[in-house]
């Protein structure tokens, strides 16, 4: 499985609609977003973040592999090392074991939805959301949106109670790694500033996944993604401006690779 699909960025449809549902502003959502996993939901090579959990993995699949694998099958949580690219290292080796139990323990995206918490977010079976989770940011935030509903954490969120929304969201030993200290912060960041342009964090997501490091997706045309984009409009043919006009944000969405989704 190379868990690389379509690899499409928020747009301002996507966003809004889940902003309504929940009844919340953009600046909740990113609020949320940006504590999980800095507000992407792709790596560079253009798979979504993930955290493999090795004690839900021992858990689904009682024990069976704590004994020959315990650094992916173990009662005890821990043991992540690296993020990136070595947690789906961990991945394939759960997954030759036990596939279905394998997706269900990790967490998808850029809410970071725990596999096992299919239902909650709005699919039939881990596998449909993870087809889903390699489609596009969309897919990942309506997911989110689902899983908050499900779990009644709309009102903490609206209500800004952010020890309630980490209690729910995060688990009951939030407060150790200061899930709603972290949270807090962020929302006074995106409540007083300006929130992230969609259109640039597109380009800088699909400029990051080209190889032309734009110096971060944030959303902010700086100086930084200004050159990324000169360099994209020079490869491209196009007039070399630094600034992001339709014809270059079309260009830069990436096309779709060759075994789209999550397939073999």
């Amino acid at each position: 499985m190379n868990f690389i699909g379509q690899t499409l960025a928020i747009d301002s449809t996507g966003l809004a609609a889940v902003a309504n549902a929940l009844n919340v502003q953009a600046a909740e959502i990113w609020t949320v977003l940006h504590v999980e996993t800095s507000g992407c939901g792709f790596l560079p090579d253009r798979r979504p973040p993930i955290l493999f959990e090795r004690h839900i993995f021992s858990r689904l699949t009682g024990g069976a592999f704590d004994a020959s694998n315990p650094d992916i099958s173990n009662p005890q949580p821990g043991g992540y090392g690296p993020g990136g690219a070595n947690q789906y290292t961990r991945l394939s080796q759960a997954f030759a074991l036990n596939s279905n139990a394998a997706l269900q323990s990790a967490s998808w995206g850029i809410g970071q939805i725990m596999g096992e918490n299919f239902s909650a977010a709005g699919f039939p079976d881990v596998e449909t959301m993870v087809a889903a989770m390699v489609d596009s940011e969309n897919a990942q935030l309506n997911a989110f949106r689902s899983f908050l509903q499900s779990n009644q954490l709309s009102g903490p969120l609206q209500a800004h109670n952010w020890a309630s929304f980490a209690r729910g969201y995060n688990g009951p030993n939030f407060a150790i790694n200061q899930y709603d200290v972290k949270l807090n912060a962020a929302f006074q960041q995106f409540s007083a500033g300006p929130l992230p342009d969609l259109d640039v964090r597109a380009a800088q997501l699909y400029l990051t996944i080209r190889g032309i490091s734009p110096g971060g997706i944030d959303g902010v045309l700086g100086p930084r993604t200004s050159s990324a984009i000169t360099a994209f409009q020079a490869t491209a043919g196009l007039p070399q401006t630094g600034s992001l006009d339709a014809q270059t944000l079309s260009a830069l969405v990436p096309p779709p690779p060759a075994n789209a989704g999550n397939g073999d």
